[in-house]
């Protein structure tokens, strides 16, 4: 089967030749000809297998009527929302949306939080047929009357599993209450899980149901393996990861924002380019992280779940879960950054004593035993690497460096000095003018 069989126009056939593709994926082949019939779909399909253009290029088709080139906002009405959970996500769908509508007079935007809302508001009241949103910031913009949705006719709820666990349920349910009831709903998924069924049965009218994977399975092209590593050693275990296996683009998960933070500041410290994005972060610090990843200028991206739903890197070869999420499902999605659209992959997680239960979790809904692999060896060389730095109450937080983290004998030459007498670092004297220096 090609894109042609499927029914879709010559412009859209032209943007999807523009990318190369000529073969619908197995969810896109299944979900496109429903989506045109008009019906409602709930679809489930792991990460990396093409979901968001299975959505996105019938959609395109089904509003080929009111396409336009009219400059009046009047003529420009919302007639298709697509809810994401994150805005990164947000931000990978409207582009696609632009991708794939590139030869249509068709508008669309996308509005998320973290970011000024002004230009939102204009490019809302400027007309725009297809809107992106997060739940949050969309009723921030209804709140204040910028947008409409009186005309929509076709909802999506993408990572619905993801808007259950971040609790937009309710902020979901305000915003269904101000469309039309007749309307095609259309919810797209990862995985399943018992409650994505029960909002299912509220939302969707004698849906189609179409799964092509086994539900909450990974992907067959990424290679899964687990490190026992005690929580001590963990730190040095993926460095040590990092450089013996000649890591040049991976990700790492936390599950937390502090994790995160502190993680990337021990990267740095050993000599790893890295970045983290997080909830704390803004929307440009989220931004310029991840483009510096993807253009390679650092080699770790250290990331939290949230801020992580719906990344996009092509051909990323690594994916490193530094702590296993509580959520067995989130691991399905963690590995799904690699081994995207047929690509080969290599997921690998440092599991503590303290997390089996999360593992045990993990290896029943896989339906597998992951294999155990002995960790790399650790020791003075990457100790002695690091740099020295100044004591203070954040750093006790932070970037505190017990010796308990390394389990070999150092040498009398490789040990570090004691606090009182700490020499500064040459780039730190130069800035204080040789005034003396020494921990606090």
């Amino acid at each position: 089967m090609t894109f042609a069989d499927l029914g879709l126009s010559p412009e859209i056939l032209k943007a999807i030749a523009d990318q190369g593709y000529t073969e619908p994926t197995p969810i896109q082949a299944q979900a496109i000809p429903v989506v045109l019939e008009g019906r409602d779909i709930m679809a489930g399909a792991q990460t990396g297998t093409g979901k968001t253009a299975a959505f996105t290029l019938p959609l395109l088709q089904r509003l080929l009527p009111f396409a336009n080139a009219s400059t009046s906002p009047a003529m420009h009405p919302v007639r298709a929302l697509i809810l994401t959970p994150t805005r990164e996500l947000a931000m990978q769908v409207e582009e696609s949306v632009k991708t794939y509508g590139k030869y249509l007079p068709l508008r669309t935007t996308a509005v998320y939080g973290g970011v000024n809302i002004t230009p939102q508001t204009e490019a809302l009241r400027r007309g725009v047929e297809v809107l992106v949103a997060t739940p949050g910031r969309l009723l921030d913009h209804l709140q204040q009357k910028s947008v409409n949705l009186s005309q929509v006719s076709f909802l999506v709820l993408d990572e619905a599993d993801r808007m259950l666990d971040m609790g937009f349920i309710p902020d979901i349910r305000r915003i269904l209450a101000l469309m039309p009831p007749r309307r095609q709903n259309l919810l797209f998924s990862a995985t399943f899980a018992p409650e994505i069924k029960k909002l299912a049965d509220t939302l969707l009218t004698a849906p189609v149901t179409i799964e092509v994977a086994r539900r909450n399975s990974a992907a067959e092209t990424v290679t899964q393996s687990v490190y026992l590593v005690e929580e001590k050693k963990k730190r040095d275990v993926l460095t040590n990861l990092i450089r013996t296996h000649n890591m040049r683009q991976v990700l790492v998960f936390t599950r937390t924002k502090l994790s995160a933070e502190r993680l990337f500041r021990q990267l740095e410290r050993d000599g790893i380019a890295s970045a983290a994005i997080h909830g704390d972060k803004s929307q440009i610090q989220r931004t310029q992280a991840l483009n510096d990843f993807k253009e390679g200028k650092i080699v770790a991206l250290v990331a939290t779940d949230v801020a992580a739903r719906g990344l996009d890197i092509d051909e990323l070869p690594h994916v490193i879960n530094y702590e296993l999420p509580p959520v067995p499902e989130d691991y399905v999605h963690r590995i799904g950054r690699t081994g995207r659209a047929g690509a080969t992959g290599d997921a690998l997680s440092l599991v503590s004593p303290e997390e089996n239960k999360f593992l045990a979790e993990i290896e029943r809904i896989l339906k597998r035993t992951l294999p155990r692999e002995t960790p790399p060896e650790t020791g003075a060389s990457f100790r002695s690497k690091r740099h020295p730095v100044a004591h203070s109450a954040h750093a006790e937080e932070v970037n505190a460096e017990p010796s308990a983290l390394f389990d070999t004998q150092l040498l009398p030459e490789q040990k570090a000095p004691p606090p009182a007498t700490a020499r500064k670092p040459p780039q730190l004297a130069a800035l204080l003018g040789g005034i003396p220096w020494k921990r606090d």
